[in-house]
C-alpha cells in the first residue's frame, strides 16, 4: 500500500533541552524524520525548544517553531496551522510522547481534527504502565521477572517482604531510569522507595526481583501497516543486568548469544511488538538471559517509539531506522521502499555486520563534585562514542581513543591503576572507568575467574582483553629497530595505536609511524554498506582497519582499500567527538553548517568524527564520512590519504582545536584562522601582551605553575582570585578563591588532576555584569552577528547563565567600547572566520575576560534568534571563498530572545547545585519575550544572584 495521500501537513514534536537521559539522539531523529517526511512533498511543521541543535534550523522544516514544549503552545500552533492533519511524536523521546499523550487526553488533537501518526496511544499506556505491561506479557507466555506494581509507600513495604533483596525499583512513564535503583539491604528500602515514588508522575513504581549477573541484550525494530517486521540490529550489553543500558558498554552484532536463543529471543520480540497495538514504525525490546547453559530469556521492556538506541543501531548499521519509519507512518511498506546506502535493494531486509561495533559512554562526574560515581540503574553518561573495527579489540581500542580523557586507548599508556584494593574496589562498584580497569586487573594478575565472579562480564570478553594484554607483553620485549612485521600488523589489527606501542618499546610515535611506512603497514578503508557487500553500496561511509597483503597469482601484492580517491578540491571537517558538558550539539550545529556550505563552495566535504547521535556522522551528511576517532594518527591517516586541499577546526569545539598544533607542525594547511592566532588567544600572557598594545583593559592577572608560585602572585593581585587551567573548555577546574589557604588547596587539586599545566590567576571583578560577543571577521572586516548580556553576574559560567539577545541595560557608552573592543581584537588575532569575546563590565568599564576564535556555544542561539546563516557564511569567509562584505545582513528579531540553561542535578541528589565559574548545565532552551516587563524576565532577574558560589 502506497503512502495516505490524505496527509499533506505534519507537526513533529522534538524533545526540548538536553538532558541526562535524553540527548541529541532525538535531534538525529527528528531531523531525519523531517528530512524524510520533506522528499515525500509533505509540508513539516516542527515544534522543540531547543536552539543548539540543526534540527531547529530553518533548513529544516517548512516551519520551525522555538516554543516551549505545552499543550499551550501546541494550541497555538494548530491554530496557526489550521491545514495540520496529522503529529507524529515518535522522534522527540519521553518529552514528545508525554506531551502527545497529555495533548490527547485533552481533547486537543479531536478539537483539530488532528490523527496521531507512527504511534498507538493504548501502545504506549500498555508499555509505561508497568503492571498491565506485565499482565499482557503473561497472556503471550512471555517470561517475565517477578515483579508488583505499588503506588503507595505501604504497598512498596508488602512487596520487599514478600520478595525479600535484592530489588529493583523502577519508577512508571519516567526516562533515562529516573528515580530507579538497586536496593541491595532493607536499611535503605524506604529512601529509595520514596525517591521511586516521587520521579513517577502517576507515583507509580514497579518493584522486580533483581536479575543480578544476567546478561543483557537489545533489539531494534520495524514494523509496517501489512505487519512486515525486521530486526535491524541486535545489540549486547558488555556490562550485565543492574547497569542502566545508556551506561553500558554496548556491542554489536552480539558476541555471545547462541543462534538457538538468538532465533528466541528474535521471535519473543515479533510477538511482543505485535501484541502491544497495531501500529507502523519502530520499536525497541531489552532482553535479559541467564548467564549459565539454559539460556532462560525475561522480557525487561519495550518501546514503541524511536529510542536512544536507534541512532547508535542506525549509525551502526547504516540503516536510517528515524527515515524509514517516518515513511512508514505515511502508510508505506517495507518492500515499498528503498535502502538508503545500496538505493538498489528494498528496504524489507535485515542488515548483516561484517565489523563490529563497540560504544562506550562518557560521563562529566568532574562536574557533580561529591556525586555517587558507581554505576546502577539510573543513567548518568552524557555522551557516547562508537568504534568501529574489524574485530571487537579493534573496536574496542578505537571507542577507547575516542573518549577524549587523556587516554591512548587500552593500557600501554602508563596511566592505568596499580592498587590491588582500588582495582577491586572499581571492579566491584561498576565504575566509569571499568573499561580501563579490567585491563589493568589482567596486567596484575588477578586471574579471569576472579574478574569474572566480581563483575559478572562473559568470559568471552575477558579473554579477548587477556589476548591483547599478552601481545603488549610480547612487543615489550623488542625495540623498534628489531620489531617483527607481523607482531607489528597483529597488534595494529587489534587497535592499537601508535602511541600505545611506541610506549610498550619505549620509543617514539614518530618512530612507530616510520616503521609502519617502511614495511607497508597502512590503514585501508572499508565501506558500512549494511549488506555484507553482498551489493553494492553507493553511499561513501567508511571506517578504517589494517589487513594482511593479498598475493596474485602473478605475484603483485596489495591491501584492498574501498575509499576511492576523487581528483576534487577536497575539505576535511573536524567533528568535535563526543559530547560532554561544555561541548555539545552546538558543534554538531556548526559542523553541518560548515559541511554544506563548503559544498555550496564547490568542494568535495570530508567528515571525521566518532559521536553516534548527531547528525554530522549521518551518511548523507557529507559527501564522505570517516566514522574514526578524532585522535591524530586516524585523522593524519586519512588526511594522507584524501590529501584535501585544508581542514577546519574552528568548527568542532576544543576537540578539533587541539588539534591545530600538531595540523600546523605537519605542514597541514589550517583553512580560517591560523594555528598562531588561536594559539596567542589561548596563551594569558601573550594574549594579555597584545591587549596592552591595542589598549584594551583586562583584569590584573599572573601564571604560576605550583603553589608557591601562585601564593607569591596573590600578594600582587589581591583577592578575590579567579583559578584556572589553561586550553580547558567548559570552565573546568575553575574556582574564585578569597584567601591563601583556599589558593593553595585548588592549585594542589588541579595539578592532582593536571598536571605540568599552567595557572592563570586572575583578579575577579566582583559584582562585574559579564557579557559577551560573537563575530565573523575575514582578517580585514568584522561583522559582530551578537551581543548578550548575562543576567547573572560575572563568576557564574556563561554556559551556566542565562542571557539575553540583545543585551538589556547596557548604556551606549558600555555598547560603543564593546563593539571597539571586539574589532580591535578580531583584526589583532587575524581572525578568519568566527570568534567569540567574553567581557567583565565594572563602573563602566569594558574589560576582557577572553577570546576565543572559533565556533562558540552561542553561535546556533544567535542564528536562530535572528534568523540567519552565520556558520554558512562564516565557512565561506575562512575557505577564502567571501569577504565579510559580500553579504546582506538583515537580522530579524522583535523584543529580546533569552538563552536558558537547563541542568540535570536531579540524577545526582546529594550534589551541591550552587553555579560558579565551572559549567554544569547540559542543555539549553531559547525563550522570546516582547519586552522586559514580561513576568518571566523579571523572575530571572530577581534571581539572578541566589545560585552565585565559588
Amino acid at each position: 500500500m502506497p503512502k495516505n495521500n490524505s496527509i499533506k501537513s505534519v507537526l513533529i514534536i522534538g524533545s526540548g533541552p538536553i538532558v541526562i537521559g535524553q540527548a541529541c539522539e532525538f535531534d538525529y531523529a527528528g531531523s531525519q524524520s523531517a528530512r524524510s517526511l520533506k522528499e515525500e512533498g509533505i509540508e513539516v511543521i516542527l515544534i522543540n525548544s531547543n536552539p543548539a541543535t540543526i534540527m531547529t534550523d530553518p533548513s529544516m522544516a517548512d516551519y520551525v517553531y522555538l516554543k516551549p514544549l505545552t499543550t499551550k503552545s501546541i494550541i497555538e500552533i494548530l491554530k496557526e496551522h489550521p491545514q495540520i492533519d496529522a503529529v507524529l511524536p515518535t522522534m522527540g523521546g519521553q518529552t514528545a510522547l508525554n506531551l502527545c499523550i497529555e495533548a490527547n487526553e485533552k481533547g486537543i488533537w479531536n478539537d483539530f481534527n488532528v490523527r496521531m501518526i507512527g504511534v498507538d496511544i493504548n501502545a504506549i499506556e500498555i508499555t509505561e504502565d508497568r503492571d498491565k505491561f506485565k499482565q499482557l506479557l503473561a497472556t503471550i507466555d512471555i517470561p517475565v521477572a517477578p515483579a508488583k506494581t505499588a503506588n503507595s509507600f505501604l504497598k512498596g513495604k508488602e512487596i520487599a517482604q514478600e520478595f525479600g533483596f535484592p530489588l529493583v525499583i523502577r519508577p512508571s512513564f519516567t526516562l533515562g531510569g529516573t528515580g530507579a535503583a538497586f536496593v541491595h539491604k532493607k536499611e535503605d528500602f524506604d529512601e529509595l522507595l520514596t525517591r521511586g515514588l516521587e520521579a513517577s508522575p502517576i507515583h507509580e513504581v514497579l518493584i522486580d526481583k533483581a536479575l543480578l549477573g544476567w546478561k543483557e541484550y537489545e533489539l531494534e525494530l520495524l514494523r509496517d501497516k501489512n505487519d512486515n517486521v525486521v530486526i535491524i540490529c541486535t545489540i549486547e550489553n558488555m556490562d550485565p543486568m543492574g547497569i542502566h543500558t545508556g551506561d553500558s558498554i554496548t556491542v554489536a552484532p552480539a558476541m555471545t548469544l547462541s543462534d538457538t536463543t538468538f532465533q528466541k529471543m528474535r521471535d519473543m520480540a515479533i510477538k511482543m511488538m505485535r501484541s502491544i497495538g497495531n501500529f507502523a514504525g519502530g520499536c525497541n525490546v531489552q532482553f535479559a538471559v541467564s548467564p549459565d547453559e539454559k539460556e532462560d530469556i525475561v522480557a525487561i521492556e519495550i518501546n514503541p517509539r524511536v529510542s536512544r538506541s536507534s541512532a547508535l543501531a542506525s549509525k551502526a548499521t547504516g540503516y536510517p531506522i528515524a527515515k524509514i519509519a517516518s515513511k512508514l507512518a505515511l502508510g508505506y511498506h517495507l518492500d515499498e521502499l528503498n535502502n538508503q546506502i545500496t538505493k538498489s535493494t528494498s528496504a524489507l531486509f535485515e542488515p548483516t555486520l561484517d565489523y563490529v561495533i563497540v560504544k562506550i559512554p562518557r560521563w562529566n562526574f568532574d562536574k557533580f563534585e561529591g556525586s555517587d560515581r558507581t554505576l546502577g540503574l539510573q543513567m548518568k553518561s552524557v555522551g557516547e562514542v562508537m568504534g568501529i573495527g574489524r574485530s571487537f579489540q579493534e573496536a574496542l581500542h578505537k571507542a577507547t581513543q575516542s573518549l577524549e580523557i587523556k587516554r591512548n586507548g587500552l593500557g600501554a599508556d602508563g596511566k592505568g591503576y596499580k592498587n590491588y584494593e582500588q582495582i577491586i574496589e572499581k571492579l566491584t562498584y561498576a565504575s566509569w572507568d571499568r573499561v580501563f580497569v579490567i585491563y589493568d586487573a589482567i596486567a596484575m594478575g588477578i586471574p579471569l575467574s576472579r574478574i569474572h565472579e566480581i563483575t559478572r562480564i562473559d568470559m568471552w570478553f575477558l579473554k579477548q582483553y587477556e589476548e591483547l594484554y599478552y601481545l603488549e607483553k610480547e612487543i615489550s620485549n623488542y625495540k623498534v629497530d628489531s620489531l617483527p612485521k607481523e607482531l607489528l600488523l597483529e597488534a595494529k589489527q587489534k587497535g592499537y595505536g601508535d602511541r600505545q606501542i611506541a610506549h610498550m618499546m619505549g620509543c617514539l610515535e614518530s618512530q612507530v609511524h616510520k616503521l609502519r611506512d617502511d614495511l607497508g603497514i597502512q590503514r585501508v578503508y572499508k565501506l558500512v554498506d549494511t549488506c555484507a557487500a553482498e551489493f553494492k553500496a553507493q553511499t561513501p561511509y567508511y571506517y578504517s582497519t589494517f589487513e594482511a597483503e593479498i598475493e596474485t597469482a602473478d605475484g603483485e601484492r596489495y591491501v584492498a582499500n574501498e575509499s576511492i580517491v576523487s581528483n576534487k578540491k577536497k575539505v576535511v571537517v573536524l567533528g568535535s567527538g563526543p559530547n560532554r558538558i561544555g561541548q555539545g550539539i552546538e558543534f554538531d550545529y556548526s559542523c553541518v553548517h560548515g559541511v554544506l556550505a563548503a559544498k555550496e563552495c564547490g568542494y568535495e566535504t570530508i567528515m571525521i568524527n566518532c559521536n553516534p547521535e548527531t547528525v554530522s556522522t549521518d551518511f548523507d551528511t557529507a559527501d564522505k564520512l570517516y566514522f574514526e576517532p578524532v585522535f591524530w594518527e586516524h585523522i593524519y591517516d586519512i588526511i594522507q590519504h584524501e590529501k584535501p586541499e585544508g581542514v577546519i577546526v574552528q568548527l568542532g569545539g576544543q576537540t578539533a582545536l587541539k588539534l591545530a598544533e600538531k595540523l600546523s607542525k605537519y605542514g597541514i594547511k589550517i583553512l580560517g584562522t591560523s594555528f598562531d592566532a588561536l594559539d596567542l588567544a589561548e596563551d594569558r600572557g601573550r594574549f594579555s601582551e597584545l591587549l596592552s598594545e591595542l589598549n584594551i583593559p583586562f583584569p590584573k592577572f599572573g601564571v604560576a605553575e605550583n603553589a608557591d608560585e601562585a601564593s607569591k602572585l596573590a600578594d600582587t593581585l589581591d583577592f578575590p582570585l579567579l583559578v584556572r587551567p589553561s586550553y580547558v573548555l567548559g570552565g573546568q577546574g575553575m574556582k574564585i578563591v578569597i584567601n591563601k589557604q583556599e589558593l593553595e588547596e585548588h592549585v594542589i587539586e588541579i595539578l592532582k588532576h593536571i598536571p605540568n599545566n599552567k595557572l592563570l590567576l586572575d583578579h575577579y571583578l566582583d559584582g562585574a555584569i559579564e557579557a559577551e560577543a560573537d563575530a565573523i571577521c575575514d582578517g580585514e572586516n568584522v561583522y559582530i552577528i551578537g551581543i548578550m548580556e548575562h543576567i547573572e553576574p560575572c563568576g557564574v559560567h556563561s554556559g551556566d547563565s542565562n542571557a539575553t539577545l540583545p543585551p538589556f541595560n547596557l548604556g551606549e557608552f558600555v555598547m560603543q567600547q564593546i563593539k571597539d573592543h571586539t574589532k580591535r581584537i578580531a583584526i589583532a588575532l587575524k581572525t578568519v572566520g568566527l570568534i567569540n569575546i567574553q567581557f567583565a563590565i565594572k563602573d563602566d568599564v569594558v574589560y576582557i575576560i577572553e577570546a576565543n576564535p572559533r565556533a562558540s556555544r552561542t553561535v546556533p542561539f544567535i542564528a536562530k534568534a535572528y534568523g540567519e546563516p552565520y556558520v554558512n557564511y562564516a565557512t565561506k569567509v575562512m575557505l577564502g571563498h567571501n569577504k565579510v562584505t559580500d553579504f546582506t545582513f538583515v537580522p530579524k528579531l522583535n523584543g529580546y530572545a533569552i538563552k536558558q540553561p537547563v541542568f540535570s542535578f536531579n540524577k545526582f541528589p546529594n550534589v551541591n547545585k550552587a553555579l560558579g565559574p565551572e559549567m554544569k548545565s547540559t542543555g539549553e532552551s531559547i525563550l522570546f519575550i516582547d519586552d522586559l516587563k514580561d513576568d518571566q524576565f523579571y523572575e530571572l532577574y530577581s534571581r539572578r544572584k541566589m545560585y552565585l558560589t565559588r
